[in-house]
């Protein structure tokens, strides 16, 4: 929701800064996320009410600095350079001023009216840091607010301090730089057209293109002055000769020093008698050796609270949907009736019963163990293994995003620099067990063979992608580099924030899988009224009944397996046409475990398929699908000769 006369107000900040907190305490959970346009990107942006007044107020991915490598973070700069907000509010880490007010700097040089948001006072505090927001204030040229955004503290005086900028248009006081820097800024901007500047100034587009070394913002320009590139060369030379550095590192070494200036100037660093709880703790779970044994027993605890929790949920759910379809085969005596109400049954009993009881206490600890910052532990963890079985230590991220949904992960492998690691990861992830693959495992393995058999499928699937990642490298010669990874301090989750991510993914299940879910149960049901499904099971009989040695009724359920993979695992039981707890009647043990390898790994589902043809290609989605199909037979059939 948006209003056109509404002022647009830009959060930025750098990762891990709070800035996402501190926007979902003031957006709430009326905001939407939203693709840049023409791109994958996503944003969220929000229209907030303060006393009668609004505000359209955007978050952008968190950037360490306006010159980023991570073409995910270059798409949302665009968006700044280009519509111009009317503000910005950069939020700061205050328990690392020093580095983070680089960035603000940056934005100051901008000239366009923002606000600081000192977050995380109390965290810096704990470290034995005190800032005084008045000098810091004083001395960048614009208000700036101590806020806890886990607390909603603060919120409503940067709000305030929002409007009046807006009104009083504080645009800073730009950084003064050493002369000589200052000379080749100023002749670079006079040489610039009046019309050339992007942004705001010609004076920020002549750093940018300094430090950049190209003309900054060509591509948004329709033309460019002839002697620009001749100019910049001479500016950036003169000023390399003169510090014998790069002329990058001397703008970065310079702005790095203001920065550390402003940060002694208005801060001040107590002596701290002990170390933090936080400190302590993580020498023990990021020990070279007891971190793993941690970890294995994070991820155990993490199945069991699940099905411990969901087991008893799914129990009671189920008795009134049972109750129901008896109710129908004795009252519906049209065949396509009750085909119909049956998949419609089936399809709303599914989302309800077998997918929510686990689906919500699966994201709720997803969300603590992400604000908590485990998760960024574990991908430190789990970094020698990547190396080990030949991929970039930054595959974690995208990884880790696969647990909850393969789509936004692919999305993610932007962030490896080498198109190798982008694709080797991507071919990867369509094997990592998503939020919703994972519900349908506690549901129906767990739930039927015990806790033990999903975890050790859980195991299972990791151990596979390592061996896959291990093949798939064969094919590439060169190594991935190291991992720098930034570690958030631990921290005491504010249950608000973390209700609120699990309402946004719920909300995202609600609106986009179930649909499908209930859609698809109901077409099913269509098709076994006019039977259909009995040619498409011929068809697929070599397969299902052949080499797998499953029921042949279950050919139809992979046709929907494509849309989404939970729905052939949900729609088993539609097909074999019996009740939830009768499933182990008319299949085995052994069929099911077979049936829930080769569905899970068969062929990416369609949303999967459809951003790595974008992301990666055409021909690497079409690789993915075979690689997916091949694993997915050479497995079950092994699986089956096994047991």
């Amino acid at each position: 929701m948006e209003r056109s006369d509404a002022p647009v107000v830009i959060f930025i900040g750098q990762p891990n800064c709070g800035k996402s907190t501190l926007f979902n305490a003031i957006a709430g959970p009326k905001a939407q996320t939203s693709n840049f346009p023409g791109t994958t990107v996503k944003h969220t942006h929000s229209l907030v009410s303060i006393d009668g007044r609004f505000l359209n107020v955007i978050d952008l991915p968190g950037t360490y600095s306006l010159h980023p490598t991570d073409p995910a973070e270059k798409v949302a700069l665009r968006h700044l350079f280009l519509e111009k907000p009317d503000a910005i509010i950069n939020v700061v880490d205050a328990s690392i001023l020093g580095r983070s007010l680089e960035l603000t700097l940056e934005l100051i040089e901008m000239g366009l009216p923002m606000v600081v948001a000192l977050n995380m006072t109390d965290l810096a505090e704990k470290k034995g840091i005190a800032i005084d927001a008045g000098t810091l204030a004083a001395r960048l040229g614009v208000p700036v607010i101590p806020t806890i955004a886990a607390h909603g503290r603060g919120v409503k005086e940067l709000l305030d301090a929002t409007f009046g900028c807006l009104e009083a248009g504080c645009r800073g006081t730009p950084p003064r730089w050493t002369n000589d820097v200052e000379k080749a800024i100023e002749k670079l901007s006079e040489a610039l057209p009046a019309d050339f500047s992007c942004v705001a100034n010609p004076r920020f587009t002549a750093i940018q293109m300094i430090e950049s070394g190209h003309l900054f913002c060509a591509d948004f320009l329709s033309e460019i002055a002839p002697d620009m590139k001749a100019c910049l060369d001479e500016v950036r030379t003169e000023l390399s000769a003169k510090r014998g550095l790069p002329a990058y590192e001397v703008l970065a070494a310079e702005r790095h020093h203001l920065s550390q200036k402003l940060f002694e100037e208005s801060g001040r660093v107590m002596h701290r008698v002990r170390r933090g709880w936080g400190e302590r703790l993580d020498d023990v779970l990021m020990h070279p050796w007891l971190g793993y044994p941690i970890l294995g027993l994070v991820i155990l605890g993490f199945f069991f609270i699940i099905f411990k929790v969901g087991g008893p949920l799914e129990t009671l759910l189920l008795k009134p949907f049972t109750g129901l379809k008896l109710f129908l085969e004795a009252n519906l005596d049209s065949r396509l009736l009750f085909h119909l109400a049956d998949g419609l049954l089936q399809g709303v009993g599914g989302g309800v019963a077998i997918v929510l009881p686990y689906f919500i206490p699966l994201l709720l600890l997803m969300a603590l163990l992400e604000d908590v910052g485990y998760l960024a532990r574990a991908g430190f963890l789990l970094d020698t293994f990547m190396h080990r079985i030949g991929l970039h230590g930054k595959s974690v991220s995208p990884f880790i995003l696969g647990f909850g949904c393969n789509v936004p992960a692919i999305v993610a492998t932007r962030i490896l620099e080498s198109r190798r690691d982008r694709i080797l990861t991507s071919l990867l992830i369509p094997f990592i067990p998503c939020s919703a693959r994972t519900t349908i495992i506690l549901a129906l393995v767990a739930f039927f063979l015990g806790p033990w058999w999903a975890l050790g499928f859980y195991v299972f699937n990791i151990l596979l992608v390592a061996l896959l990642g291990r093949l798939l490298t064969v094919f590439f010669r060169t190594s991935s580099p190291g991992l720098i990874l930034e570690i958030p301090t631990l921290k005491i989750p504010a249950l608000k924030n973390v209700l609120l991510k699990v309402y946004v993914q719920l909300k995202s299940f609600v609106r986009f899988a179930w649909p499908l879910l209930i859609g698809g149960s109901i077409v099913l049901g269509l098709i076994q009224s006019f039977h259909w499904d009995a040619i498409i099971n011929t068809v697929l009989s070599p397969l299902v009944a052949g080499a797998l040695g499953l029921p042949r009724e279950l050919g139809v359920t992979l046709v929907f397996g494509f849309l989404r993979k939970e729905l052939s695992l949900l729609m088993m039981l539609q097909a074999l046409g019996v009740g939830y707890r009768d499933l182990l009647t008319v299949i085995t043990r052994e069929q099911m475990i077979v049936f829930t390898v080769f569905v899970s790994f068969f062929i990416p589902c369609l949303s999967t398929f459809a951003i790595l043809w974008k992301e990666v290609g055409k021909k690497i989605a079409f690789l993915s699908a075979a690689l997916s199909v091949s694993v997915a037979i050479a497995l079950s059939v092994l699986v089956r000769l096994l047991i």
